[in-house]
């Protein structure tokens, strides 16, 4: 019965009105750029080199690894699975479309959270969608701010705790028969540790490790794509049909509607990339540097990083190996793809890409939730807060959370809804900071 009520709310938050104001704030972004994400790709990197100034608490590099610490997760194994396993191939080339202008998205949540960032009462930079709502709309928006700081604290239990908390316990216990205690008990463990040092402990760990679990994994689907490099053409050719035209049920996949494709690509890409969600700016706006249009270029990174790259390659997996067709679900699905390269280590090589995957998710957004509630409560909150998160971890390792992703989804919803307002309304802010940044620059 729960099931089913959080069923119905989830199909309604991500029904048409969602997919207008994600893709619509997007579009909008996009075009009052001048397309510039796709311009300035480039020159993104180089930003991620050069020698960081102004104030703030971490590197700009460190910045982004944050970011990606909380967005490289769950969604890119099981969430790109759950996408192409309801919505079929046609759900990936929407998740890139949500990607492509996620990415103007993205620099702009950057570009405004440290244009309006704070200095708390312990001296930090802090910043994100909660700021700029008040610092830039003004008084009279605060409940605005209010809104996006629940949200965002409650989605961190979701998104970013119990989902992947859970996810790592069941795969640890399916291919190592590690008990759910034992992992919870690690998990809650080393995540208290890590959180002991704030910030900086959370950007140093996400630095050194990140690069690592992304090319590690990246390295695997080559190997599976090398092997079936005859069928990536015809993967690649039934994205593009499936995406606009429903997909004949075959193997275990039941069959979908176009609809069904674009609202699985939209939501697992926002739940990847989180681009419009108003998680990242969170830990951009900590970033040593005096050009919110330098940082905002090496945030958008992130989305392209995320989707573009790497939820690309796990789908390519699942379709070149028609591992979608099987019975497998999630995880296990994209397990399935590689163990049909590597039949005794497939299952075991993703257990522990997911596990590094989901401990940096954990990690990052355990900062992301303690700002919003710094934000609603002070800085008082913090300690309580981190306790609680780290209980988060232990619950959701060792109970069944059979509708946690929906519950993520429906929270990621209510999260995204007061930022993309804030983003349109201070879209000008963007495009003029924008201009002069990139004019004085000639």
């Amino acid at each position: 019965m729960f099931e089913k009520i959080v069923g119905d709310i989830n199909a309604f938050v991500w029904g048409p009105v969602m997919l207008v104001l994600i893709l619509g704030t997007g579009v909008w972004l996009t075009i009052g750029l001048r397309f510039l994400p796709t311009r300035k790709l480039i020159f993104g990197f180089r930003q991620l080199f050069n020698k960081e100034s102004g104030g703030g608490d971490i590197t700009p590099f460190a910045a982004l690894m944050t970011s990606l610490s909380a967005t490289i997760g769950t969604g890119n194994i099981a969430g790109v699975a759950t996408a192409i396993g309801i919505g079929g191939p046609g759900a990936l080339f929407w998740m890139w479309c949500t990607a492509l202008v996620g990415m103007a998205t993205k620099y702009a949540e950057a570009v405004l959270a440290v244009n309006y960032r704070e200095t708390d009462e312990l001296g930090r930079k802090v910043g994100g969608p909660m700021y700029y709502i008040k610092n830039g709309l003004g008084r009279r928006w605060m409940w605005l701010a209010g809104l996006f700081a629940v949200f965002g604290m409650l989605a961190g239990f979701g998104i970013g705790n119990t989902v992947q908390a859970s996810e790592v316990a069941r795969v640890l216990k399916s291919s190592f028969a590690i008990p759910e205690l034992v992992s919870a008990i690690v998990m809650a463990l080393f995540v208290g540790l890590v959180l002991l040092g704030g910030i900086r402990s959370i950007a140093a760990l996400a630095s050194s490790l990140v690069p690592f679990m992304a090319i590690t994994y990246l390295l695997g689907c080559s190997v599976v794509l090398i092997a079936n490099i005859g069928e990536i053409p015809a993967a690649v050719q039934q994205i593009f049909v499936s995406a606009f035209s429903p997909t004949a049920a075959q193997g275990g996949f039941a069959g979908a509607a176009v609809l069904v494709a674009i609202r699985m690509g939209v939501a697992r890409g926002v739940f990847s990339n989180e681009a419009g969600l108003g998680s990242a700016p969170i830990a951009h706006a900590a970033a040593k540097t005096d050009s919110p249009v330098r940082q905002g270029s090496i945030a958008m990174l992130g989305t392209f990083i995320d989707t573009l790259v790497i939820c690309t390659l796990t789908g390519l997996t699942l379709l070149v190996t028609d591992a979608w067709t099987g019975q497998a679900q999630g995880a296990s699905m994209t397990a399935s793809a590689f163990a049909t390269v590597a039949p005794n280590l497939g299952d075991k090589y993703v257990a522990v890409v997911l596990v590094l995957f989901a401990f940096t998710t954990i990690v990052g957004w355990s900062y992301y939730g303690e700002r919003c509630a710094e934000f609603l409560f002070g800085t008082r909150v913090i300690v309580p807060y981190r306790l609680l998160w780290v209980a988060g971890v232990f619950i959701g390792a060792t109970k069944g959370l059979g509708v946690a992703w929906l519950v993520a989804d429906t929270l990621n919803a209510m999260m995204a809804v007061p930022n993309l307002i804030a983003l349109v309304l201070l879209s000008p802010v963007v495009f003029r900071l924008t201009r002069e940044w990139f004019a004085s620059q000639q």
